[in-house]
């Protein structure tokens, strides 16, 4: 295990069991941050990246009007080895998880996010409403340098009044999803993260 995680880990376990969602800084160091923007991934994300759309499957749509982002799913058997770590400690989360949550979730599905300057993502729930393995909601985000200025911020619409978690650099921001109703507010520049879910069953 990462020398640092264990205390990220038991936060990120109190503040699920206490409220629904988690928050940590430095889940990923600066270094490890910079390595995952210096991919071919990242350096070449115009090319690489798709734009998002919503619903799943067939009845997938790309509506502007409600999700701006582009992505690029990830392979955990060929991504280059920054983004592998990235992996190993959602692993190392997952057994945490399980063993003091007793959730029952077996994987992580994973992919790069880019939200070009001006674009948004309207509120909304993750779970599927035919698909219920989604369980957890992980983002971690890549923006060295972030200012509150910048806008951009993750809202999370919580019972008791919302909250707003800024995409800095290695911060990561876990929700149940099928509880959790969020939006991605537009920022004045471009942002990265690499956003999954932690599902009950093997991809």
């Amino acid at each position: 295990m990462h020398s640092d995680l264990h205390p990220r880990l038991e936060k990120i376990a109190d503040e699920l069991a206490d409220r629904s969602y988690a928050i940590v800084d430095d889940f990923l160091s600066p270094d490890e941050v910079n390595a995952i923007l210096h991919t071919d991934e990242f350096k070449n994300s115009k090319l690489h990246f798709k734009k998002a759309g919503i619903g799943r499957q067939q009845e997938k749509q790309i509506v502007e009007t409600i999700r701006g982002d582009y992505i690029q799913w990830v392979d955990p058997n060929s991504v280059p080895e920054s983004i592998k770590i990235y992996f190993e400690r959602l692993s190392e989360l997952i057994r945490f998880l399980n063993r003091n949550l007793f959730l029952s979730l077996k994987d992580a599905e994973v992919h790069l996010t880019r939200y070009p300057v001006g674009t948004f993502y309207k509120k909304h729930i993750d779970q599927f409403q035919q698909d219920d393995h989604r369980k957890l909601s992980v983002i971690c985000y890549l923006n060295p340098g972030w200012k509150e200025t910048d806008g951009g911020q993750l809202r999370m619409h919580l019972k008791d009044g919302s909250v707003d978690v800024f995409p800095e650099a290695g911060k990561l921001v876990c929700f149940r999803s099928e509880l959790v109703e969020h939006e991605v507010l537009p920022a004045t520049r471009e942002r990265y993260s690499l956003t999954g879910w932690l599902i009950d069953r093997i991809q």
